[in-house]
């Protein structure tokens, strides 16, 4: 049989080709035929044609993000978290093998697409965030940049220091994430007529010093705002081309924005206000207990809903352009678990499988470069004996950083963001970390790690 499938993840890094490299495989072991398109960071790449649906018997959306089904009418689709493709492939395409076709128009409208459940909010939240992490990367990597001319380099005004922070900072992307996170939980829940309202309720959450809660709840109110007015206004047909373009963007904007500024901003501003007064407070021993809590996190879904809010609550505290002690217990936490699991193919060889060996080299690279879905195809694997070892060790280096104040003062990066002045500070100690993190997970793994029936 023939299929085609899109695979789509938050980051648009390593999810999104993971997925689409299980589908290929076992569709291959299956004896069919499948094309997959990825819709990664650097946009869709193996783009599906109007042939390729023609020829196909089902499609596969495995995605955590917003994507455009419209192409899709008349085949039968299976949509499912892009977990699920990575973790069960056969399985997906079983389901897709079983699928009855639309016979007709009348079948189109009717309901051919299986979902799991926990789409919903999460879903609408991760394409946020799918949009608002380029965003994040570049600001801070921009101000990292800034900071190699000397932490103060950037008052001097006209120095090249000056325009790296402008572009970077608050005047720049970052001060594009939040009204970008807010617009595109608005564009999933709402498509392109929530674009506007969500984006000038993530600026004003901005302005009054909401942060990201205020951008998130802006975000949800103009995407449902923008469906209630939907249902609401009903226009001859002849006034209809007024309601994507006038109606909708100026009335859904008008509601959001009084609401963000007379009845949400100022509360969610106490709110965001206390959390920062306690972060400061934080030392010592409360550090530590902070830095182990993000580790957990990180490590504790690999890149699902719970990472994502551990590293954008860290991606927060960088936003005005100081170096952070979170966002670098967070970075080092989420490197740890695709290295202990390399250490841990190095450390009990006999353990694993030749494939199993090969994909550990990988998780070097994954886990040094802080892509911390480098380690879900163990995960998936063996859940039982490598989420504990992995969130053991990602929470020991999280502690660990937070107690020897290491800074850090760009998002993302991994090592590669190490040699850049200025970037981390207490470095020798921040790298320690990682290491001793890397280490202690990689041990226990090695040592809960069951013994297969087969030799090296």
């Amino acid at each position: 049989m023939k299929f085609v499938a899109v695979t789509s993840c938050p980051t648009g890094i390593a999810h999104t080709y993971m997925a689409a490299e299980a589908l290929q495989m076992a569709a291959k072991q299956m004896g069919h035929e499948i094309k997959v398109e990825t819709q990664g960071s650097v946009g869709a790449e193996n783009v599906i044609t109007a042939e390729d649906v023609r020829n196909a018997s089902a499609v596969i959306l495995a995605v955590d993000t917003k994507v455009d089904k419209e192409r899709f009418k008349g085949l039968p689709v299976i949509e499912v978290s892009v977990k699920d493709a990575i973790k069960d492939a056969k399985g997906l395409l079983e389901r897709a093998a079983q699928a009855k076709p639309v016979a007709s128009v009348q079948e189109q409208a009717s309901k051919i697409i299986e979902k799991k459940p926990k789409t919903g909010a999460y879903k609408h939240l991760m394409t946020g965030v799918s949009y608002m992490i380029p965003f994040v990367v570049a600001g801070g990597l921009l101000i990292a940049f800034s900071f190699a001319f000397g932490i103060k380099a950037f008052e001097q005004e006209g120095s090249i220091a000056a325009a790296l922070m402008q572009m970077g900072g608050g005047n720049g992307a970052f001060g594009l994430m939040v009204p970008i996170l807010a617009g595109f939980i608005a564009f999933s829940i709402a498509d392109r007529p929530g674009l506007v309202p969500g984006m000038v309720g993530g600026l004003i959450a901005g302005s009054v010093g909401a942060g990201f809660l205020g951008g998130m709840l802006a975000g949800f109110l103009a995407g449902y705002v923008v469906l209630y007015l939907r249902k609401l206004i009903k226009l001859p047909k002849s006034l209809e081309g007024l309601m994507p373009v006038l109606i909708l963007p100026v009335l859904s904007t008008l509601i959001v924005g009084l609401i963000m500024i007379f009845v949400l901003g100022g509360p969610v501003k106490v709110i965001n206000d206390t959390m920062i007064g306690w972060l400061k407070s934080l030392s010592g021993a409360n550090a530590g207990l902070l830095g182990a809590i993000l580790g957990l996190m990180m490590a504790f879904d690999m890149g699902g809903p719970v990472n994502k809010a551990a590293y954008t609550f860290g991606a927060a505290t960088i936003a005005s352009g100081e170096p952070s002690m979170i966002m670098a217990a967070v970075m080092a936490a989420g490197m740890v678990p695709p290295l202990a699991i390399a250490l841990s193919t190095v450390l009990a060889k006999n353990k694993y499988t030749e494939e199993e060996r090969e994909a550990g080299k990988a998780a070097w690279a994954l886990g040094a470069s802080f892509i911390t879905e480098g380690a879900i195809p163990f995960a998936a694997a063996d859940p039982l004996r490598v989420i504990p070892s992995i969130m053991v060790g990602s929470a020991i280096t999280g502690a660990l950083s937070m107690i020897f104040k290491a800074t850090l003062a760009v998002p993302h990066g991994g090592i590669f963001v190490l040699p850049i002045p200025n970037a981390v500070g207490n470095l020798p100690m921040y790298f320690l970390s990682i290491v001793v993190g890397t280490v202690v997970g990689g041990v226990m793994l090695a040592t809960l790690k069951k013994r297969e029936k087969f030799e090296v």
